[in-house]
């Protein structure tokens, strides 16, 4: 089934303001949510749904990407598993990642549908997430063409390994709520001009956990997080190419007591290379050849990313002439072949000349085949570039 536009599903235009964003999610979270539509599969999807495309629109980088290129521009940029182990839109999100990201969207706790003034099975606790942290990686084109796996040592908080991420020196340092008896929210009687309401919020001495920290740990002063590094493996798939942003799930920084942690989104960013310029997923390549080549006609050898090809130099080959070789570009990141090399001829013209030399040119200049024949329909660049764009 195709993937419906993020803006239809919260209902939105495109000129829609982040407020308004935020307000079409939290209606369509309300309309869909797990709670009011108990082992209601139909309207499990939609929650999802609704979540990828806040998760997008609501998130400035992703949401000019979404707008430039529509879903083709969104291949590894967030939600759940993707291929090569990065998140991929395509119903990967979860209902801990949905509640963990926009907890605050539900009343601020996890699960549940209290917040929104009662009404509804009261959900669990409160999962703390940790942030996201972004690197940036250069890739050369053969890494492109090929695909890559990096390992980079990665600063960031990670967690205590004095009491294993859980804030308190023994077990026996944790202890149940006793504002909120664990549950990790309260609930109070407002009087409305409807009458009296029950209105339900975060636990403020728990923030939502349900526990508390009675015995904090030395090392980490009951954070449950340090600053530490780690080295993380990067699977990069063929095909990625500049501004592209993809996600490494659960890599970015630890959460505070064990929840759970922060993805690291890595943007690419491709080195210059002294042969090709890249476009989408075609490469364009300038060859130069003299003019008895382009005359004459000759084989000549042309790189390729990763190895070299032959082709042929028709006599009489004119300056700007383009030469397209099939599947010799880069591959479709979404796995749709692979583009093609452009080879645009350009007949090299010196700037000077030795006496000898003058002399064959002066010969040739009065000689008929090299007097230009204005009067034979012959395309002249400008219809070569405008067939080749077009």
């Amino acid at each position: 089934m195709a993937k419906r536009d993020y803006y239809e599903v919260l209902g939105v235009s495109r000129e829609a303001t982040a407020d308004e964003i935020k307000k079409a999610y939290r209606q369509a979270a309300i309309k869909y949510h797990p709670d009011k539509n108990p082992d209601d599969k139909d309207a499990e999807e939609k929650f999802k749904e609704a979540a990828e495309a806040y998760d997008v629109l609501s998130t400035p980088d992703k949401k000019a990407r979404y707008d430039q290129f529509g879903h083709a521009g969104m291949s590894g940029a967030a939600g759940g598993g993707g291929a090569g182990g990065f998140e991929g839109f395509g119903g990967g999100f979860t209902m801990e990642d949905i509640f963990g990201r926009f907890g605050d969207i539900f009343g601020g706790h996890f699960g549940g549908f209290g917040g929104f003034g009662g009404g509804g099975q009261q959900g669990g606790k409160r999962v703390n997430r940790g942030s996201d942290l972004r690197i940036k990686v250069k890739l050369s084109l053969k890494e492109v063409l090929n695909g890559t796996e990096k390992k980079l040592k990665i600063n960031k908080l990670i967690a205590c390994d004095q009491c294993n991420g859980s804030g308190a020196r023994t077990p026996e340092g944790i202890k149940t709520c006793p504002t909120c008896n664990g549950s990790g929210y309260v609930s109070q009687v407002v009087n409305t001009f409807f009458g009296a309401t029950q209105a339900t919020q975060v636990c403020p001495q728990c923030r939502g956990e349900g526990t508390i920290i009675t015995d904090p740990c030395p090392k980490c002063h009951g954070e449950g997080v340090v600053k530490g590094e780690e080295v993380v493996t990067i699977k990069i798939p063929p095909g990625v190419g500049e501004g592209m942003q993809l996600t490494v799930a659960g890599k970015g920084n630890a959460a505070r007591h064990g929840g759970v942690n922060g993805n690291l989104l890595v943007l690419i960013e491709e080195e210059d290379d002294p042969n090709f310029v890249r476009d989408g997923n075609d490469l364009i390549y300038n060859l130069n050849i003299s003019i008895p080549q382009a005359v004459l006609g000759d084989s000549v050898e042309v790189p390729t990313v990763d190895a070299k090809a032959k082709i042929k130099i028709e006599p009489g080959t004119p300056t700007g002439k383009v030469l397209r070789l099939k599947g010799k570009g880069m591959p479709d990141i979404n796995g749709y072949g692979k583009g093609d090399l452009l080879v645009i001829v350009n007949v090299y013209i010196p700037k000077s000349v030795s006496a000898e030399e003058k002399k064959l040119v002066e010969q040739l200049k009065e000689a008929k085949s090299f007097r230009p024949s204005a009067g034979k329909n012959e395309q002249n660049i400008f219809d070569r570039m405008r067939n080749f764009f077009r």
